[in-house]
């Protein structure tokens, strides 16, 4: 299987400067089957006019090269970028308060609407086999729209209304990649106007402090608008600063927005973004380094490496047979099928998994041959097993992203299977787990992260998403699990994995763009990079409840532990063991204890002491010594509108098989423990569930909670408190996973609290030598135990130290 690797070497190639004046360093542009591809020479220079050249370079990075506009499926692309543009030609109706009628430009994002419009329009113009290649009257229509947007809104005498990132970035990126195409068109004065209005709305002090809405994937686009605006402008200085203003992006944070050492993305200071806003950040720094090469203006910050770096460190651990995690969506799940979305484009966890891919494609052009070699083995494996929603005919993406993709799944690189193994985001609160046949992720709320994103009418009622919600799916089965209308209709109080109070929360509840935070600070855990264990100190969202809840990831399950679960709210507590969505029409047969259970929708049955259930088609759970359980088989309707005011009002209606333990009203330490064993077989569960020696719980209390796998040489715990569980003890919070092989055993641990207190960690064991340790790890002695002191930062990073037994 293909490992996760670790941050390369950095380059330490110098930075060129910048010049203060046009340079005339060679350039040779190449025009090919519609759309401007561009060669760089070795030798001197060949063009006058270096702006030509890196206007080639952006056209062929927009328009796509080397495909056959009449072949599959760029044909239909094409078609559909004519029939659009003929339609908004037709549609035009210019007035003081629009360009369209149903893109009035109070809210300004009727104006960004109104540029992406005009960008269909000109590209139907400069692509070929869209019914309107070199069409005058509709290129004439792009420059009256053009003109329009600048006369009626977007010019240097408008102030700023609603939403700055239709002003500083959404509108600007549209219209000046539409003057991209239109540019030999333009006459001096009209493009001077267009971009005046963007050194308006986009001043060079943007690119100054790296600070309050320009940071992170933001900046990159804001890099870009300068660099392109630069460009059509011949203004170096310009081209100079976006490249230069794009280094504060590059290193590593230690807090806010950006990239961190242990893989985490973060945007808006407390979401977990790697899905949406990290596809922005990879195809817009992509563009850059790849529009910029071999120019005066060449990026080469050596801190760029971590961004290469990142592809497999920070991004590709999210992505499961082509769809990207959710729980790094932020408040985009609620997205769905968008009105005004002239493509009609669902919105979805493979949607921004897809944009993700090509992101990296994009930016593999720039990478190292190797680098490159590896990420087109991982794009072709993501293409050939995403069986959901077919990559190479997503409608969402250009026939450039298309011919770029393509090129990469008839390429020679082997196709990367998915790779085995566990990876924490301690800097997060996210874990994701893959074994053979199925992946898991995990997503948590602390005084660092968000319980759950909203903003601009998105996702209000995703409050519970960081109170441990687990999603997993198959190999072969669950790749819609999460896509298929699944936030509109799922029951937002049993999403799974977590543990809620039932007690009914307004909309938008807690604040707004990521402000509602638990005051907890254990959130974390430990990993040997291929089973961990991990613990979330649980605060209810604008109620009372706590709870104390642990995963150990081990082969071929995961189990859950839940603790002192106490609430005084006046209503019930449950704990979600699963929320399964069964689409629209899915009848999945649920057996408990080998009993059929009714597949009546609406029936709610509940069982006591249930040692196992078995859901077919998914997979199952086992209940070590029995536990309550309440099912239920339902149909809930919803729609997108509900969750997005932008977006589909159309009712969906979806099948839930839901398990829960119910707690009771004003529950007082509270418990359950679990196993789930995605894709097994329900004699697996009843023979997991009759095995009384494979799983011993060695304490599940709000002081610790630790189990022992005997068959696996495991024992792993977590403590939230200074204790002993089984052999082994903590001074302080921890979270430590020991894994015994043979004649050796090596010990991983954590603190979660990040205080960067020392940590004692005692294991009773009959240690005969210390093999290896982390630097960070003090040996304090072997003999009788082994007693280890660790200085463990303030980042919960894991600290291991092997030993060989007696």
């Amino acid at each position: 299987m293909t490992p996760w690797r670790g941050p390369a070497v950095p380059s330490t190639e110098p930075t060129v400067p910048a010049p203060s004046a046009w340079s005339r360093r060679g350039f040779l542009a190449a025009s090919t089957a519609g759309a401007l591809s561009l060669s760089l020479p070795q030798g001197p220079a060949s063009a006058e006019d270096p702006r030509a050249a890196l206007l080639a370079r952006w056209r062929e990075l927009t328009l796509g090269t080397g495909f056959d506009p009449a072949a599959a499926p760029y044909a239909a692309a094409l078609r559909e970028t004519g029939t659009l543009a003929a339609a908004f030609h037709a549609a035009m109706r210019p007035t003081g308060a629009s360009l369209w009628p149903d893109c009035p430009y109070d809210p300004p994002s009727g104006i960004t609407r109104s540029y992406g419009r005009l960008n269909t329009m000109a590209q139907a113009v400069a692509q070929p086999g869209t019914g309107h290649t070199g069409d005058p009257d509709l290129a004439t229509a792009v420059l009256t729209g053009l003109d329009h947007l600048d006369a009626t809104v977007y010019n240097t005498s408008t102030d700023r209304y609603g939403n700055w990132w239709e002003w500083q970035i959404g509108a600007p990126k549209l219209l000046l990649d539409t003057v991209a195409l239109v540019d030999d068109r333009l006459t001096g004065p009209r493009r001077e106007r267009y971009l005046a209005a963007v050194d308006h709305f986009v001043p060079d002090a943007l690119l100054g402090d790296y600070t309050g809405t320009s940071t992170g994937a933001n900046r990159v686009d804001l890099c870009q608008v300068v660099a392109l605006r630069g460009i059509l402008g011949r203004a170096p200085a310009k081209i100079a600063l976006a490249r230069d203003a794009l280094s504060p992006v590059f290193p590593y944070v230690t807090r806010g927005d950006g990239l961190y050492a242990d893989g985490s993305f973060l945007q808006h200071t407390w979401v977990p973004y790697s899905g949406t806003y990290g596809a922005v950040l990879l195809d817009g720094l992509g563009r850059l380094f790849t529009l910029l090469d071999g120019s005066p203006w060449a990026v080469t910050d050596p801190a760029r490496q971590t961004v290469f770096d990142s592809v497999e460190h920070a991004y590709a651990p999210l992505l499961h047979n082509g769809l990207v995690m959710d729980c790094v969506n932020g408040r985009a799940v609620s997205r769905g099928w968008l009105r005004g979305d002239e493509r009609r484009v669902m919105r979805s966890d493979h949607f921004h998994g897809h944009a993700l891919i090509a992101a990296v494609a994009l930016l593999a052009r720039a990478a190292s041959a190797a680098e490159r070699e590896r990420w087109h083995g991982m794009i072709k494996g993501w293409i050939a097993r995403d069986r959901t929603v077919p990559v190479l005919t997503d409608r969402q993406y250009t026939v450039a992203d298309l011919a770029r993709l393509a090129a990469v799944a008839h390429g020679p690189a082997p196709a990367a299977p998915e790779p085995v193994g566990h990876r924490l985001f301690p800097a997060m609160d996210r874990a994701v787990h893959r074994r053979p046949g199925w992946a898991a992720g995990l997503a948590m709320a602390s005084d660092r992260i968000t319980y759950y994103e909203n903003g601009n009418g998105e996702n209000p009622r995703g409050w519970h998403t960081g109170a441990g919600m687990l999603y997993w799916w198959g190999a072969d089965f669950g790749g819609d699990q999460y896509t298929d209308a699944f936030w509109p209709t799922v029951d937002p109080y049993r999403l799974p994995g977590t543990t809620v109070s039932t007690k009914r929360l307004a909309d938008n509840e807690g604040g707004g763009w990521g402000e509602p935070k638990p005051a907890a600070r254990r959130v974390g855990g430990t990993t040997d990079g291929e089973w961990a264990a991990v613990g979330q100190d649980l605060r209810g969202l604008a109620s009372t409840l706590v709870a104390k809840k642990s995963w150990f990831f081990l082969a071929d399950c995961v189990v859950c532990l839940g603790a002192g679960i106490t609430a005084r709210d006046g209503v019930p507590a449950e704990s979600i063991v699963d929320n399964r969505a069964l689409g629209e029409h899915g009848t999945a047969a649920l057996t408990v204890d080998g009993i059929p259970q009714p597949g009546t929708l609406g029936c709610t049955t509940r069982h006591r002491r249930a040692h196992w259930a078995h859901l077919a088609g998914h997979g199952g759970y086992v209940f070590p010594g029995g536990a309550d359980l309440t099912v239920r088989r339902e149909a809930r309707t919803g729609s997108w509108h509900d969750i997005n005011t932008g977006s589909d009002p159309a009712p969906l209606t979806r099948r839930y098989l839901t398990l829960w333990h119910d707690h009771g009203t004003d529950p007082t330490d509270a418990r359950y423990a679990y196993l789930l064993m995605p894709g097994a077989a329900a004699r697996t569960l009843a023979a997991r569930a009759a095995d009384r020696h494979w799983l011993t719980v060695l304490g599940n209390d709000a002081a610790r909670q630790a189990v022992a796998v005997h068959p696996l040489g495991v024992t792993a715990v977590t403590f939230w408190q200074a204790g002993s569980a089984g052999a082994l003890s903590s001074s302080g919070p921890a979270a430590v996973l020991v894994r015994r092989r043979g004649r050796t055993a090596r010990l991983c641990a954590a603190a979660p609290d990040r205080t960067g207190a020392d940590l004692e960690i005692t294991w009773s064991a009959p240690v005969r030598a210390v093999l290896g340790h982390d630097p960070s790890v003090e040996i304090l002695g072997t003999a009788p135990v082994l007693r280890l002191r660790l200085d463990p930062g303030t980042a919960c990073a894991t600290h291991t130290c092997t030993v060989a037994l007696a």
